[in-house]
């Protein structure tokens, strides 16, 4: 009996990576006076690369006006990235990052049947925060039994840290849950916590082949829509 439904966040929640975090870092090279930009296509690319901080420090590598000694670089990362968060709420708080489809009736639909709704992400509490409070209001907490953010678990997807701390906080075993992800790293960090998994494939891995999944699809209300039950027997 499925008592959990797991949630990915960034391209599964919302499609925050192009619209969201690429566009909130861009405002932040910006603000610094750097003449940087990462591009649709470009910061596809980056997200090979897990985390934010993370994606900065790896794409100074390729940047001969990027500091030279790796504390400096560590320090502007560290702004940037604060910035991009500061600039993301921003964003989020306009109402520019909508559901994906299907997102908000499933969760209700959980909540209604009692089968919890719990989130694995390795984006940062702050993220979480300002896209749930505006797809759900300022009481969305009620909604999500256990939340693991990159504060909780900082190892990056595709480790399984997040799923199996946010396994451990439920009480559950892995088969008495279901993870929903967008990404090959977070199919593979759902399958290394023993996680079945399902994939609403992000705007970047379209193309991409799920090895693994217990199904891949363009959104959950793509026919025939995900429900409940379907994820009971999935």
């Amino acid at each position: 009996m499925l008592q959990a439904l797991i949630w990915d966040v960034d391209g599964t929640i919302a499609e925050t990576e192009r619209d969201g975090h690429r566009v909130a870092f861009n405002q932040a090279f910006e603000a610094m006076n750097l003449p940087w930009r990462w591009g649709v296509t470009e910061y596809g690319a980056l997200l090979q690369v897990t985390g934010g901080r993370e994606r900065l420090l790896h794409d100074m590598q390729t940047r001969p006006d990027a500091p030279n000694d790796d504390a400096a670089r560590m320090a502007l990362a560290r702004e940037l990235h604060r910035r991009k968060n500061d600039a993301y709420a921003a964003i989020v708080a306009r109402g520019a990052l909508p559901a994906r489809p299907g997102v908000m009736r499933l969760v209700s639909e959980c909540a209604a049947a009692g089968v919890m709704n719990a989130v694995a992400t390795t984006t940062s509490g702050s993220n979480v925060g300002a896209l749930f409070t505006s797809l759900w209001g300022a009481n969305w907490q009620q909604l999500f039994a256990v939340v693991v953010c990159a504060e909780d678990a900082p190892l990056k997807k595709p480790d399984p840290q997040a799923y199996l701390l946010a396994l451990q906080r439920l009480g559950l075993a892995a088969h008495e849950a279901f993870a929903l992800e967008d990404s090959p790293h977070g199919l593979q960090a759902a399958r290394g916590a023993g996680l079945r998994c399902g994939v609403t494939r992000g705007a970047y891995f379209r193309r991409q082949v799920f090895d693994g999944a217990a199904w891949a699809r363009d959104d959950l209300d793509s026919t025939p829509p995900v429900s409940l039950a379907q994820l009971q027997h999935a």
